[in-house]
């Protein structure tokens, strides 16, 4: 039997490069939909589910920035904005509401079907580790992961990076199992396409330094040597 192809939704108002978008991804063995607008993105969310979102910002009926917003709240599709919106600020409001990567017109193709293919394999790798609740507790910090806030018992909230927050909630979620750089390699690349193990290493020495200032003790993230990190620490359900 064959595999069940992914089903990437393309919102995108301009003809020619919606066009272009659902021949590519279609010709990569995608099942591409495109539509125009917001309201046709909704109707086609209530149709059937998709795997990907390469949804544009400026669309005739709506922000799409909020229309992530909307998604979110009810599905974990993963989400590549695809803009000419190419201010940093753009990205960064984009990137804390609700989107996986932000991708700049002009499009790369190829480039751009990389960055998807990307975050398909961290949303694969993603449910190795499936969290039995969304609030976790290790030596004395809480981490949520629907909220995206990691704060201490006594309720102080320290402010982490996306790239950050994602390692950190990889390794709560792997509860004390040795976490490879290579699948930290996924879980931050979604954001950007060179990343390498020497960045996961940097990720991390950032990461400890922020929770020690905090904390005036080791930081519970461990090397594992020639493997990984893991969490020197019991992780428990918070409630």
């Amino acid at each position: 039997m064959a595999a069940e192809r992914e089903r990437a939704l393309i919102v995108e108002d301009d003809p020619i490069t919606q066009a272009i978008l659902r021949q590519y991804f279609g010709g990569e063995g995608y099942e591409a939909e495109a539509v125009s607008s917001l309201a046709e993105a909704r109707q086609a969310f209530r149709r059937l589910p998709a795997d990907v979102l390469l949804l544009d910002i400026a669309l005739p009926d709506g922000d799409g920035v909020e229309f992530a917003r909307e998604v979110r709240r009810e599905s974990a599709v993963g989400i590549i904005f695809v803009t000419s919106k190419n201010q940093d600020s753009d990205r960064i409001k984009a990137l804390e509401a609700a989107g996986d990567d932000y991708v700049t017109k002009p499009i790369n193709l190829r480039e751009l079907l990389a960055r998807v293919r990307a975050l398909s394999r961290r949303r694969a790798l993603d449910r190795r580790f499936q969290p039995d609740d969304v609030i976790l507790s290790f030596a004395g910090w809480i981490i949520d992961l629907k909220r995206r806030e990691l704060f201490r018992q006594d309720g102080g909230v320290l402010r982490l990076t996306r790239g950050e927050f994602d390692l950190l909630a990889a390794l709560a979620l792997a509860r004390g199992g040795t976490v490879t750089r290579d699948y930290l390699v996924e879980v931050v690349s979604n954001r950007d396409i060179a990343v390498t193990p020497r960045t996961v290493d940097s990720l991390v020495a950032r990461l400890r330094g922020k929770l020690e200032q905090v904390v005036p003790m080791p930081c519970p993230i461990r090397t594992v040597k020639g493997e990984g990190y893991r969490l020197d620490s019991p992780v428990e359900i918070a409630g």
